[in-house]
């Protein structure tokens, strides 16, 4: 037990700094738009913006999901959910989390390879641009481990929860 809650202190903390962090890349993504518009209005258009603005939301929702995971920021129905015990709460957490480390798995193998066959082949966007698309695709991965790493926890505190333990669901 003292593993899964040293896991759950390590994972949190980590992933806590990361979002907070990211988070600020909204501001990053604001100021590429705004250099969008200003470029097409006054000068001549850049090539650039558009597709710079979608990799900055791409690192920001996927860097930003382990966060929003911990938060419990996710949606929930709480139909049923929010009458059931605090037990029955933890076995239906458990269950839900085991499916979505399963579909990170997933996502990680299938990203794996796609980033291998960009650094392989130097593959490059199909637009006027053309940046390279290793560097996204490593953010990706990135975020989809970390995603990975938070679901663990997630299933960690509902097996402490399980147990006895008073774990709270917030940042420990």
């Amino acid at each position: 037990m003292n593993f899964l809650r040293g896991y759950v202190r390590v994972v949190d903390r980590l992933n806590l700094w990361i979002g907070r962090v990211v988070m600020y890349g909204i501001f990053v993504m604001m100021g590429i738009l705004l250099w969008s518009s200003i470029s097409k209005t006054f000068f001549l258009p850049s090539l650039w913006t558009l597709e710079m603005a979608q990799f900055a939301m791409v690192a920001y929702y996927v860097l930003g999901g382990p966060y929003s995971i911990q938060m419990g920021s996710n949606v929930r129905m709480d139909l049923l959910y929010g009458e059931w015990s605090n037990r029955r709460k933890a076995w239906t957490d458990a269950i839900t989390v085991l499916f979505l480390i399963i579909y990170l798995i997933v996502m990680l193998y299938g990203g794996y390879d796609s980033l291998s066959y960009s650094l392989q082949y130097g593959e490059r966007s199909p637009t006027a641009w053309r940046p390279y698309l290793w560097p996204i695709k490593s953010i990706m991965i990135v975020g989809l481990f970390l995603m990975l790493l938070q679901a663990a926890s997630e299933l960690f505190k509902d097996i402490l929860r399980l147990k006895g333990d008073d774990i709270p669901r917030e940042v420990i």
